[in-house]
């Protein structure tokens, strides 16, 4: 009883020490796993290197990917291919269904490009389509808003997912697979409830802000070409998984080694960074340099990759205290299965307000638990990091960047923002649970 007591308590200290004390998540992370392993009764110079090889190994597995990742989002973003993409997705859906095209705009290009970005390049053409369709310019880009975080918080290459596989040490193919599927069925309950909220939301032309949307590229590259970087990388990561089925779908021999190679989630990833080199119209040697384009991405993941090895620590020291063992029964006992990773993640999100904090942090938590809780399968697993990816979409409000990105490029006062944007990640979220709770249930 006294460890779930002290990880309940240090659960609150890294929620409190973001909120209150302003305390970057990195140093939160790692104060936390220094005083449970103490407090826990391990030796200090143990805790001190349990702390450095959770740090290490973390990095090790999840770093080069998230690295590859952002690369890939910054040369769409910039290069336009991320509005490209969006116009030819609006043109086959069609202005008539306005909500369903810009959910389905915002859930492919926030698979690379994060969802504040996103948001602030596609914003635009979202009020463009919806005026063009005679619909609430609101509730089409709360579909946006909501497609966008779908996607960033279930689907790699995504780096919160990526990073929460890595730590749970998931087949991201299968997460990939799972968090597909999941979140467009959730999805669509969201673009029914921008329908439903648009005409209930009032636009104050006052309080919106254009928060530094910049021109958009002379010369984007085509939709198709665009796509290319997403879809390839997912495509050879799903075929890996297959080829390392029981029943061998694509034979023993050369096909199938190759796929293996390809498919492994870094040489995807790199494979997928070789087309996004190709998007920009006139390449430039400046793109690759510090302050370039590659500058810029490897600056944000370096912040990524260091809080996720933070959570890598955190959750070493909480394997060797033995919290999975000594819990796990208690765990069992309330049968909350993948409500429990789900509940964890939401509480964090929505005290702190970041998604991919969320992710990285419960996944650290959750992962010495998977014994415990029956998450010693692939698939299990793989539906254990979905269920974090659903929590840490609960709920986007005050306390979230995204919030304000949102609420202020549309014109929403706080209440407003609370109907629209926060409501719709609750529906998001706990649709997304009830998906993979039948998921669980039909694979047991």
């Amino acid at each position: 009883m006294y460890l779930v007591l002290l990880i309940l308590l240090s659960i609150a200290f890294i929620i409190l020490a973001g909120t209150r004390l302003r305390w970057h998540p990195i140093l939160s992370l790692l104060v936390a796993a220094l005083g449970f392993g103490v407090l826990s009764g391990m030796p200090v110079a143990d805790v001190i290197a349990t702390i450095n090889q959770g740090f290490g190994s973390t990095i090790g597995n999840i770093g080069l990917l998230i690295i590859l990742g952002i690369i890939i989002g910054t040369f769409l973003e910039k290069s336009g291919g991320a509005a490209v993409l969006a116009r030819r997705v609006l043109q086959i859906i069609g202005a008539n269904r306005v909500h369903t095209a810009l959910g389905l705009v915002g859930y492919i290009v926030s698979i690379p490009v994060y969802a504040d970005s996103g948001f602030i390049i596609l914003h635009p053409l979202a009020r463009a389509m919806a005026k063009k369709a005679g619909a609430p310019v609101a509730g089409a880009c709360i579909a946006l808003g909501l497609g966008l975080t779908a996607s960033h918080t279930m689907v790699p290459p995504t780096p919160g997912p990526i990073a929460a596989a890595g730590i749970m040490g998931a087949d991201l193919g299968l997460v990939v697979g799972f968090g597909l599927l999941t979140s467009a069925i959730a999805l669509m309950a969201c673009i029914l409830y921008a329908r439903w909220v648009g005409p209930r939301l009032v636009i104050r032309p006052e309080l919106a802000t254009d928060h530094g949307v910049s021109a958009a590229p002379q010369d984007p590259p085509g939709a198709f070409k665009a796509l290319l970087p997403i879809l390839i990388p997912i495509v050879l990561i799903l075929l890996n998984s297959v080829s390392r089925m029981p029943f061998h779908p694509f034979g023993e021999g050369a096909l199938s080694r190759a796929l293996e190679v390809a498919g492994t989630p870094v040489a995807a990833l790199g494979i997928g960074l070789l087309f996004a080199l190709t998007l920009p119209a006139k390449f430039e040697k400046r793109m690759l340099d510090t302050t370039g384009w590659v500058g810029e991405a490897l600056s944000a993941a370096a912040i990524i990759i260091l809080i996720t090895g933070a959570g890598g620590a955190f959750g070493k020291v909480l394997q060797q205290a033995g919290i999975g063992d000594l819990i796990g029964t208690q765990v069992q006992s309330a049968s909350l299965g993948l409500w429990l990773p789900f509940l964890t993640a939401a509480a964090i999100k929505s005290a702190q307000g970041s998604s991919t904090v969320a992710l990285i942090t419960t996944a650290s938590i959750i992962a010495p638990l998977q014994a415990s809780l029956g998450f010693d399968a692939p698939a299990t697993q793989a539906l254990a990091v979905v269920a974090i990816g659903a929590g840490s979409a609960v709920v986007s409000h005050a306390n979230d960047s995204f919030f304000w990105v949102v609420t202020q490029l549309i014109g929403l006062d706080t209440k407003q923002g609370y109907l629209g944007h926060t409501a719709g990640t609750a529906i998001l979220g706990f649709t997304a649970m009830t998906v993979l709770s039948l998921l669980s249930f039909f694979l047991n």
